[in-house]
């Protein structure tokens, strides 16, 4: 298991700026230096925790020597209205950042806003009007300006990676809730209606190529690590019980982690999973041999695989500052990490 006590390195420069069109965009510095970055995720969830959000951030400003954070979808909880005005709030608060910030979106801001308490709002507007306020330059980061590659042509900006110290970043919509899978209850709807499911279908697509390509990109860079960014737990284990008698709750999620099993067992090198969603930090490797989640999703062991689920919800008192080891480390432990407290 990686050490979480790993202390920081000084970082080298600051992170190329513009556009790469046609590989991931790839840091200018030195690719000798360790570095830093933060993930936080299911944030703010309540009147409480918005009031404490731009604290939060101001905590993650203090550490200077993060190149980037990523926040892993959940802006909202569950039970609140999606509206034009909170999102618009929540990008004040992103554009303070001052670190360049990527975020993915999670199911609380657009999958499930079909519900009474959310605004019974249709998903796919919201999914629209995320994209519009959060994504309205794609190739670019929030926060500070980093240049990141994205599926802009497949109408899926929010969908980037990049490259820094060859360690490949890929950050994915894929949503909880079965990747948006579960029947529009709040509209009346007890199946996945045609419209819902011609969304999942264009952006599973869209996510497993831009896996196979991260990956692809990966090997020929000879890059050391890959890591794979979502909103969805898809080893949940509040789903274990429940997806051992039934996996079909988990059908959304299949392709996918065939997918990743097939590219981490054909790389040859560490891959990282790092999800929100559940809320619970977790640090395990839920796909080697004997793991339950095997006969789940009917696919053989990826023992490179090491997921890594960040706190959330009541639990997000913290975000989790991951450290890349320098290119003189291509062993196993390349990413370390530990859990820091917010001041208040």
């Amino acid at each position: 298991m990686p050490s979480k006590t790993l202390k920081i390195t000084t970082a080298a420069a600051v992170l190329a700026l513009g556009l790469l069109s046609s590989q991931p965009a790839t840091a200018a510095d030195s690719t000798s230096e360790a570095f830093t970055f933060g993930v936080i995720g299911d944030i703010p969830y309540g009147d409480a925790e918005i009031a404490k959000f731009p604290a939060r951030i101001q905590d993650i400003n203090a550490d200077k020597d993060l190149k980037f954070v990523t926040h892993v979808g959940d802006i909202k909880n569950g039970s609140s209205v999606c509206s034009d005005e909170y999102f618009a709030n929540i990008r004040t608060q992103f554009d303070t950042f001052e670190q360049p910030l990527v975020f993915t979106p999670g199911d609380n801001e657009w999958v499930d806003c079909h519900r009474t308490n959310n605004g019974a709002y249709n998903p796919l507007e919201r999914l629209d009007k995320l994209r519009e306020v959060f994504f309205n330059e794609p190739g670019k980061t929030l926060g500070a300006t980093m240049p990141v590659k994205s599926q802009e042509n497949l109408g899926l900006p929010e969908n980037v990676r990049f490259n820094q110290n060859r360690v490949a970043f890929s950050v994915l919509n894929i949503q909880g809730s079965n990747n948006a899978l579960q029947p529009w209850s709040g509209l009346g709807n007890t199946e996945a209606t045609s419209g819902q499911l011609a969304e999942v279908k264009h952006r599973t697509e869209a996510v497993l190529n831009q896996i196979r390509d991260t990956f692809a990109d990966a090997e020929r860079r000879n890059d050391r690590a890959v890591v794979l960014m979502t909103q969805a737990d898809m080893f949940d284990p509040s789903l274990l019980n429940a997806a051992t008698v039934n996996p079909e709750i988990l059908s959304g999620f299949r392709g996918i982690v065939q997918a990743i099993v097939e590219e981490t067992n054909g790389f040859d090198r560490p891959v990282y999973l790092i999800n929100g969603d559940s809320h619970v930090f977790a640090e395990n490797q839920p796909l080697a041999e004997g793991s339950p989640w095997l006969d789940v999703y009917g696919q053989p062991a990826a023992d490179r695989l090491q997921r890594i689920t960040v706190d959330g919800s009541a639990n997000a008192t913290n975000y989790v500052r991951f450290t890349v080891a320098g290119n003189s480390s291509d062993g196993g432990n390349i990413l370390s990490w530990e859990k820091v407290p917010f001041s208040s």
